[in-house]
């Protein structure tokens, strides 16, 4: 029954999740669309990188064999980048040689300008040179045939240059999923209406949809006419239609009001968890109805924020074969005392900053699971494991980057 509430662990939950994930569909694309999607294919290289040995300085190319501090060179020829000469160096000559162009085959290395004494048709060393210093050398990189990028690649700005490297000019991704977004409660105004009594703005619809456009994903966004049960079953079986997966906020209590447990059971969707040990957010709910998620986060702003980062997030970036889909998780300090025990593990929306060489994480404010400016203050989420103490400024903790793109406010470089 979806009503038997026995709290499970936030690994096991997560591990739930990711075991009940299908692939979505795949779909070809020209590389200047390929931009922030998932590679449903590995790559490989159609040629060797580099293509021909060449000069990796601007400089001069001689045989290593002459190379001698003090030694004196006639410069024969030049070869800017995108020429060759096929002229065989004597003894003490040289090419003078730009960055990129191919390596003569008659010189093995390639002494940097600065390190020469340059005059007007010779030079002389300043050091000895072994073979191939300066030059990179055919094939290096990557061969012919080699495994370049790997399925489940997210295609990043580096992505697009090798692919553009190796003539990828089509690619194969998962398809974008649409992830429908339904906010239910009574008591529920739009952004643009006046305040009522007893009456709050939505504000967890239009923050999901900020979290999905963050990880690229397409959302749609429902509303309900009625909250009652028959007028949910309806738009949820409609949203089951037209999207990939299902989000909704609050609801999922045991309350005389709270639907959604009733429209699982009307779905007929197998409940893989209902409850978490977690603060905020322990009612969090995860379904599975005609192949899709269905997952039911809490309608307080806060624990609605975690419960999407922890759940939905992944599941979404694996449904597109992510191979990197959790937030990264780092050590901090902690930057203050946060006092409060509490028996699950708890998420703090957090101001994590690099100061004096070490990452410092503070609580973000306001941290009552129905606030709001928290999350807005916060970069990050502090994770702190149940128990029956508190935590004190100094302790190491676990830190859940949810806003990487967000930085710090210093920066630092150990000398």
């Amino acid at each position: 029954m979806t009503l038997n509430r026995q709290p499970i662990s936030v690994f096991d939950a997560v591990s739930k999740v990711v075991e009940n994930v299908s692939h979505i569909d795949v779909e070809t694309v020209k590389l200047e669309d390929s931009y922030n999607r998932y590679l449903a294919e590995d790559l490989t290289a159609t040629h060797n990188v580099p293509l021909f040995t060449r000069s990796a300085m601007d400089g001069f190319a001689i045989r290593s064999q002459d190379s001698a501090k003090g030694a004196e060179f006639k410069v024969v020829e030049e070869v800017p980048a995108g020429s060759m000469s096929d002229y065989e160096l004597k003894e003490y000559e040289a090419f003078r040689i730009m960055t990129g162009a191919e390596l003569p085959k008659s010189a093995d290395t390639v002494v940097m300008f600065e390190q020469a004494n340059v005059t007007e048709d010779t030079f002389t060393l300043r050091k000895t040179f072994e073979p191939y210093d300066n030059v990179a050398i055919e094939g290096e990189e990557c061969e012919k045939g080699e495994v370049i990028l790997h399925k489940g690649s997210q295609i990043n700005p580096g992505t697009v240059a090798t692919l553009a490297t190796f003539g990828y000019a089509e690619v194969k991704v998962y398809r974008v999923p649409v992830v429908g977004v339904l906010s239910t409660g009574s008591e529920l105004l739009e952004v643009s209406d006046e305040l009522e009594r007893g009456k709050i703005r939505n504000s967890n619809t239009p923050m999901i949809m900020a979290q999905l456009e963050r990880i690229g994903v397409h959302a749609k966004r429902y509303n309900l006419e009625e909250d009652n049960l028959e007028t949910l079953l309806e738009k949820i079986e409609k949203m089951f239609n037209e999207v990939d997966a299902v989000i909704t906020t609050g609801g999922v209590s045991v309350g005389d009001y709270d639907l959604l447990p009733k429209v699982y059971d009307k779905l007929g969707a197998e409940v893989l968890f209902n409850k978490v040990a977690m603060r905020p957010g322990s009612v969090t709910t995860v379904a599975r109805a005609q192949g899709k998620f269905l997952f039911g986060l809490s309608g307080n702003p806060s624990a609605c924020y975690s419960g999407f980062e922890l759940f939905a997030r992944p599941a979404i970036l694996l449904m597109q074969g992510s191979t990197r889909a959790f937030a990264p998780f780092i050590n901090a300090k902690l930057g203050e005392d946060f006092k409060k025990a509490n028996p699950f593990t708890r998420f703090i929306r957090a101001e994590i900053d690099f100061i004096d060489g070490t990452v410092i994480s503070k609580p973000a404010g306001f941290n009552k699971s129905n606030a709001v400016t928290s999350i807005a203050k916060s970069n990050g989420v502090i994770v702190l494991p149940g128990g029956t103490r508190g935590f004190e400024a100094g302790d190491e903790v676990q830190v859940m980057m949810t806003d990487v793109t967000s930085g710090v406010s210093h920066f630092q470089v150990k000398q």
